[in-house]
């Protein structure tokens, strides 16, 4: 890896996976290295109209609040790229330093021009070679917008995308293809012209003066294999740092299962340096839902921990109650609302286990391997809720305020044994 990783104040969390990665080229964006050792990280992109300030700041701040540690921000037009710098100033006055990155299409080499304010205010640039240009302004849209990376010095992100794919290309293997005596698939076609579409672009960046170490490939894709197929053989043929992401993945437990089960597939490869879960929000919608998902992805498969581990039955005949779903469902909600407070004020603090359990069969068992849990009683047991800390037995709540006193007990825990972590340390 190239460089030296800079852990930012939301990656205190990472921890060594168990699984072996790849070999990719570390890309600085910031104050955050991408690729090389340093730990996947996780991206969002604002759906605000970047020339509305407020508004994007606003999202800005509460995405990266969520654990966000790269953003990135619409640049359509010269509205959008004036306030640029304006949005960067507020975010930086309120202490917030997380990473911009500005997305480009089109005319992407007009407005780096033309606002340089901007291209100097952007951690990074994402360029789409499939709209980059055409024509014969292509090569020269292209390498007006690289030449302006080098000198502000900025890392660029070459983003593939099937729905904007460069279509001289995609005809032009297509043609070669039905020449072929063994012609492939017009998917597979499709999918070689993608991973074409990255590498030679990243080629002429290269020839351009752009170092690899500041250059990131993607090539989204929205089907699952066809990404799992793409990102394979991107990886095959090349070193360059990865951004992960199923385009268009869907709304609701659509999204969430077609980007899980893709990018779980790769990450557990070592294939992949950024994520991102490109999930469509309900109207009104959370837009860091997507954040949370993407760190319950790579924390579930071991690569990184960012909240603490609540685990929770999921009920049975035994448990008619809802007081362990409730219960468990606030102490979850708690701890990732404290968690930006809890991670500077008691390191270590992501690594808890939290057990909420619903009855005697596994409630007293997964207390014990938990750092703290509770056995809420089931249908017709005894109404009382032992507690375990460290694997043993610490007391037994009665009574109605069985859910309040358990939360005091957590947050005295939390504070008895990171709080003296931090102060031997």
């Amino acid at each position: 890896m190239t460089g030296t990783f800079t852990a930012s104040k939301s990656m205190s969390g990472y921890f060594s996976s168990p699984f072996p990665r790849r070999d990719a080229v570390g890309v600085a964006v910031a104050n955050v290295i991408v690729g090389g050792d340093a730990p996947v990280v996780v991206q969002s992109m604002t759906n605000t109209d970047t020339a509305d300030v407020d508004r994007t700041v606003a999202q800005v701040a509460a995405l990266h609040r969520a654990g966000s540690e790269l953003v990135r921000i619409t640049v359509d037009r010269d509205e959008a790229a004036a306030a640029v710098p304006k949005i960067r100033e507020r975010l930086e006055r309120v202490g917030i330093f997380v990473p911009l990155i500005g997305d480009f299409h089109y005319i992407g080499h007009k407005l780096l021009a033309d606002h340089p304010a901007c291209a100097e205010a952007l951690a990074k640039y994402r360029i789409n070679p499939g709209n980059v240009g055409f024509k014969d302004k292509k090569d020269k849209q292209f390498a007006a917008i690289i030449e302006t990376a080098i000198k502000y010095d900025k890392p660029v992100r070459i983003g593939v995308n099937w729905g904007s794919l460069d279509q001289e290309l995609l005809t032009h293997l297509m043609d070669d293809n039905q020449a072929n005596g063994s012609p492939m698939t017009a998917q597979e076609v499709t999918r070689e012209a993608i991973v074409q579409s990255a590498l030679l672009s990243a080629e002429l960046a290269e020839e351009i003066g752009l170092g690899r170490d500041r250059i990131i490939l993607s090539a989204k894709v929205s089907q699952v294999q066809d990404l799992i197929a793409v990102y394979t053989e991107l990886a095959r043929r090349s070193n360059h740092a990865l951004h992960l992401g199923l385009t268009e993945a869907g709304m609701g437990t659509k999204g969430i299962v077609a980007s899980s089960a893709a990018m779980g597939i790769l990450l557990q490869q070592g294939i992949g340096d950024t994520i991102r879960i490109s999930l469509t929000p309900e109207p009104g919608g959370d837009r860091s839902r997507e954040v949370q998902v993407a760190q319950e992805l790579l924390q579930t498969m071991g690569f990184r921990q960012f909240v603490p581990v609540v685990a929770a039955c999921p009920g049975c005949g035994r448990t008619t109650s809802t007081v362990f779903q409730e219960l468990a469902q606030k102490i979850e909600a708690d701890l990732r609302k404290n968690m930006p407070v809890w991670r500077k004020k008691y390191p270590g603090v992501e690594a808890l286990k939290v057990a909420v359990m619903g009855c005697i069969v596994n409630g007293p068992g997964e207390s014990k391997h938990a750092d703290i849990g509770i056995s809420l009683p089931g249908t017709g047991e005894t109404p009382a809720a032992p507690v375990f800390i460290d694997g043993k037995k610490a007391a037994t709540l009665r009574g109605a305020d069985i859910a309040e006193d358990f939360e005091k007990m957590v947050g005295e825990y939390i504070e008895k044994r990171f709080a003296r972590r931090t102060a031997a340390e």
